[in-house]
């Protein structure tokens, strides 16, 4: 409580409650002080430089000017100083000046108006004509009060700094931290932007290509467009539930576990169903990669094939994987594409930016192009042994 009087929060609601108090109690200190130096000291014995009452009147002014110390310190002390040679009262208000400037100040000037106020004590003395006590007491007495005012206002000034100082370096861990939260909020979205992309663009490929198949064969016996229905759907529902586990499995349930290298051939299953013609040759060895890479390869193949399907000149494509631990794996997509389309990246390069970006945190290496006619992706994946 009493620190927290020193250093108000500047931005509460109790800061200016606080600072009143400590004028106040700054007011009260330098009156008492003031008035037990007169009934000690010599402002009441015959031959004193100006009357006791003059001398109680010039302390409390200055105890009422110490109302200004926060705002002109420099100022008031030095219209207070000079009070000090003629009226003892007047050392209470000094010395509370003294203290507030300590707070505001640096030393080299403070040691300056400490000095000037002993030598007041020495003025005080040579004024008086029967002075109770010797010229050492009123300079000893004068040193120790000025240098307690100053070693205590310069206590609260490193308090002041520290208490600021921390202040500041909490806010900054504060926004620190909220700009970390932030930056993994977006991370986040970014990481199921693209699953989305890669699960949404390869179903609904899949069940666009059903239904061009509907749109072109106007008869169809009754089984085939049967079995037309249930791809479509089949493939409706696997959108959906691969987009449930994108976005978070419902509390309760445990996450599904994502596609990886060994549900490549499924997926180039799924694909020939669909009508297109895939070849697949893989030469990975039986183990696999680590998860996070099967993973990886599994989406750069499904984005490889949708590419095709949705943007190839005829509904073919060639899939080929090879490499091993302690390599790297590599992985090249080929499909044919008319000259009409070479201009520019299949479909404004969306998908090929997100194989881009997973193979970069992958640390590996991509790159695609046209050439004869073909469209050619390629992906080379760090292995570790």
């Amino acid at each position: 409580m009493f620190f927290a009087l020193l250093v108000p929060d500047p931005g509460s609601r109790r800061a200016a409650a606080r600072d009143r108090l400590a004028d106040a109690i700054a007011i009260v200190v330098a009156l008492l002080y003031g008035s037990t130096m007169m009934l000690l000291g010599d402002a009441r014995r015959p031959g004193a430089a100006i009357p006791w009452q003059l001398d109680l009147a010039i302390g409390v002014a200055g105890a009422g000017a110490l109302l200004l110390r926060r705002r002109w310190p420099l100022p008031l002390l030095l219209v207070l100083l000079p009070f000090g040679m003629i009226s003892v009262t007047a050392t209470g208000p000094i010395l509370v000046a003294l203290f507030s400037a300590a707070i505001r100040l640096r030393p080299p000037v403070l040691l300056a108006l400490g000095a000037a106020n002993v030598l007041t004590g020495g003025i005080y003395y040579l004024l008086q004509q029967q002075p109770a006590f010797e010229i050492w007491v009123d300079y000893l007495v004068r040193f120790l009060v000025t240098a307690a005012a100053l070693g205590w206002g310069q206590f609260v000034q490193a308090y002041r700094r520290l208490t600021t100082s921390l202040r500041e370096h909490a806010a900054r861990l504060e926004a620190e931290q909220q700009m970390r939260e932030e930056q993994a909020r977006l991370a986040e979205r970014a990481r199921i932007a693209r699953e989305m992309h890669d699960v949404l663009a390869h179903r609904m490929s899949l069940i666009s290509l059903h239904a061009g198949a509907l749109e072109v064969r106007a008869a169809l016996r009754p089984e085939e467009l049967s079995v037309a229905a249930g791809a479509i759907r089949t493939s409706a529902h696997e959108a959906l539930e691969e987009l449930r586990a994108v976005v978070g499995a419902p509390r309760g349930r445990p996450e599904p576990p994502q596609p990886g290298l060994a549900d490549v051939d499924d997926l180039v299953a799924s694909v020939r169903a669909a009508g297109m013609v895939v070849g697949f040759d893989s030469a990975v060895p039986v183990d696999g990669p680590p998860v996070v890479l099967g993973r990886t390869a599994y989406r750069i193949v499904q984005e490889g094939l949708t590419n095709a399907r949705k943007h190839g000149s005829e509904p073919r494509a060639a899939v080929r994987m090879e490499g091993g631990a302690g390599q790297c794996l590599r992985i090249t997509i080929d499909n044919p594409i008319s000259g009409t389309d070479m201009g520019s990246p299949p479909g404004g390069g969306l998908g090929l930016v997100g194989i881009g970006e997973r193979v970069a945190l992958a640390g590996g290496d991509f790159r695609y192009g046209w050439e004869d006619g073909v469209f050619r992706l390629e992906a080379e994946l760090p292995w570790p042994a």
